[in-house]
């Protein structure tokens, strides 16, 4: 992994076009090829991002951005779709290479994980006509606890949690950003599905679009017939 603290600004265009001015930013460039643009806040969030397929190329600035004081262009484009992230450099203030090795992956509490292979297992307490895709579908900044499709066949991606708080909806939050930028899954809906859900996340999940699923586990593993809150 590489990271760069940089004076910069950052322009992303393709099915969504949007513009960071110029400030100073953490960049991770990965080694699958992805990219995340952080600011010094807004705890795991990132401000903008490519996932992979993607590659960087490195551009001549014009002449227009050396009289703005511009030293170097990063060109990130998707493989598939074409979207191109641009990063303008007026300087570098850091910049270092780690090699992280191979990542475990997260190990999930006992309960949380057998939640999860409960709920793909019964994958219809989602709604009539859900059918599991995959557990554990990974993105480039995390895996997806479970991806499966309703009845219509659209996306919906399941958070899952003991219990539901903000932080998890909001995690949920930064997935379907970065999912629905694929146009292999897009438009994807989002469950936040928990044995208990706080009320201020699931106000705040229900704000955003996400549905709120309240789990019973022991009804789950007795196979008996669950209170599901939609």
């Amino acid at each position: 992994m590489r990271i760069v603290v940089a004076d910069c600004s950052v322009n992303y265009a393709g099915r969504l076009s949007a513009h960071l001015p110029r400030a100073t930013r953490v960049l991770m460039l990965k080694s699958d090829g992805s990219i995340l643009v952080h600011s010094d806040g807004g705890s795991y969030k990132p401000l903008n991002w490519m996932s992979p397929p993607c590659s960087l190329s490195p551009l001549d600035p014009d002449e227009e951005q050396i009289e703005a004081g511009v030293k170097e262009v990063w060109q990130v484009t998707h493989a598939k779709t074409a979207d191109r992230l641009v990063v303008s450099l007026f300087e570098i203030l850091h910049d270092s290479s780690h090699d992280l090795g191979v990542d475990p992956g997260l190990i999930k509490d006992g309960v949380e994980a057998h939640l999860q292979e409960l709920l793909a297992e019964q994958i219809e307490l989602l709604g009539d006509g859900h059918t599991l895709v995959r557990r554990e579908y990974m993105t480039a900044i995390g895996p997806v606890d479970i991806l499966a499709r309703d009845d219509k066949g659209e996306s919906v991606a399941v958070e899952i949690k003991r219990r539901g708080e903000i932080d998890g909806v909001e995690q949920l939050t930064r997935y379907l950003e970065l999912m629905n930028r694929d146009p292999r899954l897009a438009p994807v809906q989002g469950v936040f599905a928990a044995q208990e859900i706080k009320p201020q996340a699931r106000t705040l999940a229900e704000d955003r679009g996400i549905r709120c699923v309240v789990l019973d586990y022991d009804a789950m593993r007795g196979m008996q017939n669950l209170n599901t809150l939609f």
